[in-house]
């Protein structure tokens, strides 16, 4: 007989807000995560607490920003108005409560909700807030949202003139919050930038480094591609209005890619202004131009950024990352970001675009050459499709679920990319069919780097390993969250890693800007007796297991030469729930143009040289 689920009035619970963040954190700060990725939630503790400052200086009050990370411990110092002594309680552990709702003390801010810091505090092992206000202090403590001390409002002769607000927190490492978790300075340190380049003026120390801009946006695309060693093909176009700036140019990148800004805050998944800038300077330019050119032309190779400042801003979730639309009736339309944004574009660049006949004539050029690839490429990828249809992709081994649906797996979804039938043979027996799908390369991929693009297209490995990923133009349809090289650890493998990477970097790099590529990392070694079995993936590993059991004299050591020696029963064990995985993660310092040039260019003798150094495995004296 079935079981009948009682449900009574014992089964209603009111959780208090500390309770409810701390028992569903995503809903507040998005994924959890341990740093390795710059969306994970310590990065947005950071910026719950950071965004405040931020608020205060965009209400022209504190020039300076002091962050310190260090041990896992946060500290944000700004020198703001400070929140008020007899509400500081209040502010840091009561959802709902805090001044943005009132539009006279906070203009076009972030914060909006009265949410960010009660999540911090929630989510972290210990959070301390303290207020500077016209020499009186009031310092209180939390543990694990809890209050623990409250100072009261006492006097503060050291500061009796200077202002502002103290955060101090480390997030909680405990199970089911940040396990394990690290900051990455690399990240923190490009969330500091930003903040920079939007808000002229600004001091923000970090860390012993200083960041502040004088240009704004034109600072930030001209920083990245120094960084990136990309050369504009005329110089930045540079527009700013009230509550609105723009930066543009054309490189010779395929595609066009955007940052996009709203209040200070970087919406990294763009939004309606970030669509209503990029609608804007496609019509915009083929206005000015008068001819029937396509907008993909037009924008191919567009660098741009767009910041904008809107009370009220609607964004799509409590971390901010996309900018929503509100629901208007007609009359209201006239003052919505995409008339905003698209008025602006077409007043202020038209008129630049009349005046600077020297940038036209190259831009006209660059759509030109675009036009002409683009119809080249046409021609390949019709007899591609066609050839892609008859070989109905024999590379793949497919799951049932996908990335692109709305199925509750979704997430789970991966594909391994492995190298030749035996590796993709072990994978495929072990697998999960519902969520993990296999993709074989016969050999070597083509070198992206080196090739044009329309030998990409006419490269029939390369076309049915987009075809399976489905990310031609975009990531919109992408059919797997993780995308998993799964390659050997000898210099073949390596190569291939390169190859691949090389090849989503160069055709489609918000792929692993999003976070989707991984490397599989499988052991290299296996240590075992009659009593126990260790999968070793270091060398550190091996020695230690061998220390281990070593009683045993008939102890075996196996070196896994090649991911095909590994048994079909024991690569489930590495590809289940234990699976270990690198990401594969684009620094923002990355000189992109200049690494990929060194590992897939024409310096082999140096590529050789730096891997046998650096990636070869010693399988030497295993013993």
């Amino acid at each position: 007989m079935a079981e009948i689920n009682e449900y009574t009035e014992e089964n209603i619970r009111t959780l208090e807000g500390v309770e409810h963040i701390r028992l569903r954190p995503g809903m507040y700060i998005g994924k959890l995560g341990d740093g390795s990725h710059s969306d994970d939630g310590i990065y947005v503790l950071v910026k719950e607490v950071i965004d405040n400052s931020i608020d205060e200086f965009r209400m022209n009050e504190g020039k300076v920003i002091d962050v310190t990370v260090k041990d896992g411990k946060v500290t944000v110092r700004d020198y703001g108005r400070g929140i008020p002594l007899g509400k500081l309680l209040d502010c840091v552990s009561i959802l709902n409560t805090g001044a943005k709702y009132d539009s006279k003390a906070f203009k076009k801010s972030v914060g909006l909700n009265g949410v960010g810091t009660k999540a911090v505090n929630a989510l972290s092992w210990k959070f301390a807030a303290q207020s500077f206000r016209d020499g009186e202090t009031r310092r209180i403590e939390f543990k694990q949202g809890e209050l623990v001390s409250d100072t009261g409002v006492i006097k503060d002769d050291g500061n009796k003139t200077q202002r502002g607000t103290l955060i101090e927190f480390e997030p909680d490492s405990s199970k089911g919050l940040f396990e394990n978790y690290a900051f990455r300075d690399d990240f923190i340190e490009t969330m500091m930038r930003n903040y920079s380049y939007l808000n002229t003026g600004l001091t923000i120390n970090y860390n012993g480094l200083k960041f502040n801009s004088k240009n704004g946006l034109l600072d930030l695309l001209t920083e990245n591609f120094e960084r990136e060693q990309i050369v504009p093909l005329y110089p930045i176009i540079h527009l700013k209005g009230t509550d609105i700036e723009i930066v543009l140019t054309h490189t010779e990148q395929t595609g066009d890619d955007y940052y996009s800004f709203v209040n200070g805050q970087y919406t990294i998944q763009g939004g309606t202004h970030e669509s209503a800038y990029r609608e804007a300077l496609g019509k915009t330019i083929k206005e000015f131009f008068n001819k029937n050119q396509e907008l993909s032309d037009i924008r191919n190779g567009i660098v741009g950024a767009i910041a904008i400042s809107v009370e009220e801003p609607v964004f799509e979730s409590q971390t901010k990352v996309k900018l929503g639309s509100r629901n208007m009736t007609p009359q209201e339309d006239s003052i919505t970001v995409n008339k905003f944004v698209n008025d602006f574009v077409k007043q202020e660049l038209d008129d630049y675009l009349h005046k600077h006949p020297e940038i036209t004539e190259v831009m006209a050029k660059k759509i030109q050459d675009s036009e002409k690839e683009r119809k080249a490429i046409d021609v390949v990828r019709s007899k591609s499709m066609s050839k892609r249809a008859n070989l109905n992709n024999k590379k793949l081994r497919d799951c049932r679920y996908h990335y692109n649906t709305t199925h509750e797996l979704r997430e789970e979804t991966a594909i391994f990319i492995t190298e030749g039938d035996s590796a993709s043979g072990s994978i495929t027996k072990s697998r999960n069919a519902s969520t993990q799908a296999v993709f074989s390369l016969r050999g070597k991929p083509l070198n992206a780097i080196k090739a044009k693009q329309k030998e990409i297209y006419e490269n029939e490995e390369l076309n049915l390993l987009q075809s399976a990923l489905n990310i031609e133009g975009s990531l919109e349809n992408l059919r797997y969250n993780k995308v998993i090289i799964a390659t050997d650890a000898d210099d073949d493998g390596m190569h291939i890693r390169m190859l691949l990477v090389s090849f989503f970097l160069k055709y489609c790099p918000n792929l692993i800007r999003e976070g989707h590529v991984y490397i599989l990392q499988t052991p290299l070694f296996r240590v075992r007796n009659k009593k126990e079995t260790r999968y070793c993936y270091t060398d550190e590993e091996r020695v230690a297991a061998i220390k281990a059991l070593s009683s045993d004299p008939k102890m075996e050591i196996t070196r896994f030469k090649g991911l095909g020696e590994i048994s079909p029963d024991e690569f489930s064990t590495f590809i289940g729930k234990d699976i270990r995985l690198e990401p594969v993660v684009i620094n923002h310092d990355t000189q992109l143009s200049e690494m990929l040039n060194f590992y897939m260019g024409d310096n082999t003798p140096d590529r050789q040289e730096f891997i046998i150094q650096n990636l070869r495995i010693d399988t030497d004296d295993l013993r």
